[in-house]
């Protein structure tokens, strides 16, 4: 198997180099995974308790994306830098926590190895060039929303509305579309998921899917232009569709769970932005 081209351009130790940066990437999109979510619970109640006027809540120490390092949820104790190392911490540790044996999620290293070939394909698709690196953001801020979104159902607004600006900003300067393009995206699928929304609720007086879902299909809209909003819609919808019923199939979920709709958004949206030719085909041709 041959490598692609772009992926060689400074030999094997930028390959490695960048190799090791999308692990490295994977590593702190855990901690934006597990964290985010928690600091907008905590900010929520904080302000629920200042509009109702109750005392304010002591938390024991500062929780942030930076702040406490990182540690065993079990017993607390803190991970060092040798059992941070992407992939081979895990491997090494043989996924337990060193201090107490309790098993660590498969997931984490998951995630490392998962952002490191995202990241891999993005430089084989646009090379070491500023677009290339817009890709990798892109990419990066994909990986955390789908996982939060399927974590908790809630897409949040420093992620949506962040990726949203970015993605007009990109297009401002290196670009994916062009700038009239992208603000026709924004705005294009911030709308179709907003009128879907609320005709469905008119409809059955019920809520098929949350605002954060507008934002995301927005700020994909911003990044690679209006045309690639129909083709998203169609893999996101499908992909969903087909996950449902498998669960359902395996009886892991019943027929009126609901599922996030983040994670397919993000899938057809990194896509779209790989083979943006083959998303549009869907109901574009030229």
């Amino acid at each position: 198997m041959t490598l692609p081209g772009e992926l060689l351009n400074y030999g094997w130790i930028g390959l490695t180099a960048l190799t090791w940066m999308g692990l490295s990437l994977g590593s702190f999109l855990n901690v934006v995974i597990y964290r985010l979510p928690v600091m907008n619970r905590r900010e929520w109640r904080v302000g629920a308790r200042e509009i109702l006027e109750m005392p304010e809540e002591d938390f024991a120490r500062p929780f942030n994306l930076a702040r406490p390092n990182s540690r065993c949820p079990n017993c607390d104790h803190k991970i060092t830098a040798l059992e941070n190392i992407p992939i081979l911490s895990w491997l090494f540790l043989r996924g337990k926590c060193r201090n107490c044996a309790q098993r660590i999620s498969i997931r984490y290293p998951l995630v490392e190895l998962l952002t490191a070939i995202l990241v891999l394909t993005c430089v084989a698709s646009y090379g070491y060039t500023w677009l290339g690196l817009a890709a990798v953001l892109y990419t990066c801020i994909l990986v955390a929303l789908a996982y939060i979104d399927y974590d908790t159902q809630y897409l949040p607004d420093q992620l949506t509305l962040g990726l949203l600006w970015l993605g007009l900003l990109v297009n401002l300067t290196v670009g994916f579309t062009p700038l009239h393009d992208a603000v026709i995206g924004a705005l294009a699928g911030y709308l179709c998921l907003w009128t879907l929304y609320w005709a469905f609720k008119i409809i059955t007086g019920k809520e098929g899917m949350g605002y954060g879902d507008f934002k995301l299909l927005a700020a994909i809209g911003a990044w690679l232009g209006w045309q690639v909003l129909p083709g998203v819609l169609l893999l996101a919808a499908a992909t969903g569709l087909v996950y449902a019923l498998f669960g359902i199939f395996l009886k892991d979920r019943e027929r009126t769970q609901p599922i996030a709709f983040g994670p397919f958004l993000a899938v057809a949206g990194w896509v779209s932005m790989i083979r943006p030719e083959l998303v549009t085909g869907l109901f574009l041709t030229h």
